[in-house]
């Protein structure tokens, strides 16, 4: 079992930047972030593998995201420049085994933490 605990969410000004982290429990493997708005399906933003050598985006945040890891510190974080309105959203860390985009991929679930934009 892993425990995922986000933090680093809050309230931003349009164009404004946040830095997301999330600590695990143990050593783990791909760690994925998704995001999900009221009233919209959760989508996935980035993930990043165990070494850290390969990182996959989402086209709406490339160039304005930055994934990485400190394995030493259990710690994938999500750096967020030029924040947008439209990436208002309860942002989840998830781990898992496979890699890829996909919920399906990660077995192991943060709560969340809530990130807004205002224009």
């Amino acid at each position: 079992q892993v425990q995922l605990v986000e933090s680093g969410g809050g309230l931003v000004q349009d164009g404004g930047s946040l830095r997301l982290s999330c600590v695990f429990s143990r050593r783990t493997y791909n760690v994925g972030w998704f995001r999900q708005a009221p009233g919209k399906a959760r989508e996935f933003v980035a993930a990043i593998s165990w070494g850290g050598r390969n990182t996959l985006y989402v086209d709406s945040v490339k160039g304005r995201f930055t994934i990485s890891r400190d394995n030493a510190k259990n710690t994938v974080y999500l750096q967020m420049n030029s924040l947008k309105p439209d990436d208002t959203a309860v942002y989840c860390c998830a781990a898992g085994s496979d890699w890829g985009s996909r919920s399906s991929a990660y077995n192991y679930w943060g709560q969340g933490t809530q990130v807004t934009v205002s224009s």
